[in-house]
């Protein structure tokens, strides 16, 4: 079994050091980074499976190292904050941010986050299809490289963004509940997530692959359900 290797992002010595510590003792290879610009760089060239990322960095917090991070990469992210207003942790997530923890916390909570963030990576990424692209009339999705085309034409588009239309194009035609995209793109559910991130999305990736975002083609509203793709 590979070992997971963990970048944990803060400015405090003693706290990056004890979170390094619990995390080796856990049988993770972890790397460490003071500040936003050295976390991306680490991304970049050591591209490790997870990022702890503290939120009060210096210079630049870490919402603003999250969304950096989100146009160039899908590491899973959980935050690491002394904030546990529900605003915060709504902004983190709608960033692309898989998990959000608050201080004080255990080593046993933080082990299971860790655990459970990576094991639905895993999982996302087995459920990849062998070729890794999903082809439709005028659009194509590349799983392996994250790349969306509409005819012919490369989309841009967020890591979240990209999550969630693979999510609804794997099975096209069923329909997905807001919860249930809520559960299976960001990991969370509508207890204490609100389900508008999901609406927001779709919004957004209407307006990036639909010809009329007001009369989709592709992700179709089915009223008092949720969304479906039309293949």
């Amino acid at each position: 079994m590979s070992v997971h290797t963990v970048l944990v992002v803060d400015d405090e010595p003693m706290l990056r050091n004890l979170l390094s510590h619990l995390l080796h003792l856990e049988g993770y290879k972890v790397l460490e980074a003071e500040d936003g610009v050295t976390a991306l760089d680490l991304v970049a060239t050591e591209q490790p499976d997870l990022v702890l990322l503290d939120v009060m960095l210096p210079a630049r917090n870490g919402l603003d190292v999250l969304g950096d991070l989100r146009r160039t990469s899908d590491v899973p992210v959980i935050l690491v904050s002394a904030r546990a207003e529900e605003d915060d942790r709504v902004a983190g997530l709608r960033l692309g941010a898989d998990d959000y923890v608050t201080k004080p916390f255990s080593a046993a909570e933080l082990s299971a986050r860790v655990e459970s963030v990576l094991r639905r990576s895993v999982i996302r990424r087995a459920r990849a299809p062998s070729d890794g692209r999903l082809a439709f009339e005028g659009l194509s999705i590349d799983l392996r490289a994250r790349e969306v085309s509409v005819a012919g034409t490369k989309v841009e588009m967020t890591a979240k963004e990209f999550d969630l239309l693979a999510q609804l194009a794997r099975k096209p035609r069923e329909v997905f509940s807001r919860d249930q995209l809520l559960q299976q793109v960001w990991g969370s559910s509508s207890n204490w997530q609100s389900d508008a991130t999901v609406t927001e999305h779709v919004r957004r990736l209407r307006r990036k692959i639909e010809v009329d975002p007001d009369d989709p083609r592709w992700i179709t509203t089915v009223r008092g359900a949720g969304y479906r793709f039309e293949p």
